[in-house]
């Protein structure tokens, strides 16, 4: 986890420069940061299963048919704390649309550090404790934070590495809001169409 908290220092540094410095408060696109893809180029995003604070098991694949804002964070990572406000708002205000955001600390301390840390930033949404396993499978998380956008079918469709702007996840969440899952739509299942006697 060092690489990554050097890695957010970093970014922190560069953005307290440029507050010092007097450039724009808006963020600009980290490098990495990517337009939501189209669907044929998607691939399916890794599932995993994690535990939440109160020690329940949860699956990635229990939120297929929802638009999700997959978030790996950390208490220590200051873009971190940028970001989480715009996420409880998306999650106050899209959560009745089919939307989620997951929240996966990759605190080295735990739930000791993570829970007050929730209370504090009043976090709305569900938040998991991450695992190396998990970093892994996910491209090994060169920098915090990093934030995936996955699709109503369970793909990704876009990827934020660092610190990324509102109007970018909000135009993305809201472009996949709009589409609906593709076994979702216009199918009508067979014994509906059945009227007369069994």
């Amino acid at each position: 986890m060092s690489l990554i908290r050097l890695s957010a220092a970093l970014a922190t540094a560069l953005l307290v420069g440029c507050f010092v410095e007097g450039c724009s408060t808006q963020p600009k696109p980290a490098p990495g940061a990517a337009a939501v893809q189209p669907d044929l180029t998607r691939k399916p995003a890794p599932d995993f299963t994690l535990k939440d604070a109160d020690g329940k098991q949860v699956r990635l694949a229990d939120y297929r048919g929802k638009v999700v804002l997959l978030d790996f964070w950390a208490t220590w990572c200051g873009p971190c704390r940028i970001e989480i406000p715009w996420f409880t708002e998306m999650e106050r205000k899209n959560k009745d649309k089919g939307f989620a955001v997951l929240g996966v600390s990759m605190d080295d301390e735990g739930w000791k550090v993570v829970k007050p840390f929730v209370g504090e930033m009043k976090i709305n949404y569900r938040v998991l404790l991450g695992t190396d396993q998990a970093a892994h499978d996910y491209g090994g998380l060169d920098a915090l934070p990093t934030t995936f956008l996955i699709d109503r079918d369970g793909k990704i469709a876009s990827v934020h590495v660092g610190l990324t702007s509102r109007k970018d996840f909000e135009d993305g969440v809201e472009q996949l809001l709009q589409t609906p899952a593709k076994g979702s739509s216009g199918r009508i299942s067979l014994p509906s169409l059945f009227v007369g006697p069994r």
